[in-house]
């Protein structure tokens, strides 16, 4: 392996499981301890590609393609990523897993309950689109969300899967620091 590679980390979770909070929480650890990161967010990226976002099967197929590229470009070059991102089929992580040479899959296990009440009560969305799930379920657009009309496959051998409902997002973010750390 090249010593100059990067890593990367995908944060996985249905949509309101707070894959964007850690996110955050989870780079400001990191900078804290002198490892740099770029974060890859498919709601930034899709308003590139897609700025009229359908979420069809296909569109997603094109938005997560260019999301693994971007990332096993970026860690070929040094440049640690992160990725905060749904990644609803188990083939996007898996395609970036075998894409990307030092790769980390991070789990949020959350309720829906749970992630809908997060996602409907939000004052930040950090670029993700507002109310989908009261969307989804008053039939607005319930064939494009996670976990209502788009199926969430949850993954099947996750690097480190971590409860998001009970611990905090600094004790989640540090639970992903220990598995980088430790594969470093």
């Amino acid at each position: 392996m090249n010593v100059n590679t990067g890593w990367c980390v995908w944060i996985t979770g249905l949509p309101g499981s707070g894959k964007s909070v850690v996110s955050c929480t989870l780079i400001d650890i990191l900078n804290k301890n002198g490892i740099s990161v770029q974060l890859l967010s498919t709601d930034e990226i899709r308003k590139t590609l897609t700025p009229n976002p359908t979420y069809s099967t296909e569109e997603r197929d094109i938005v997560y393609a260019a999301l693994v590229y971007t990332s096993k470009m970026l860690t070929q070059n040094g440049i640690n990523v992160l990725i905060d991102a749904t990644g609803n089929l188990r083939r996007y992580r898996d395609d970036a897993r075998a894409q990307i040479t030092r790769f980390i899959e991070a789990y949020l296990d959350c309720p829906f309950d749970i992630c809908v009440q997060r996602e409907t009560e939000r004052k930040e969305t950090y670029g993700a689109p507002t109310q989908i799930y009261l969307k989804a379920l008053q039939n607005k657009m319930s064939s494009t969300v996670p976990g209502v009309g788009q199926p969430y496959e949850i993954p099947l051998k996750p690097d480190v899967v971590v409860n998001n409902f009970v611990l905090t997002p600094k004790e989640v973010a540090q639970q992903i620091y220990q598995e980088i750390i430790s594969k470093k």
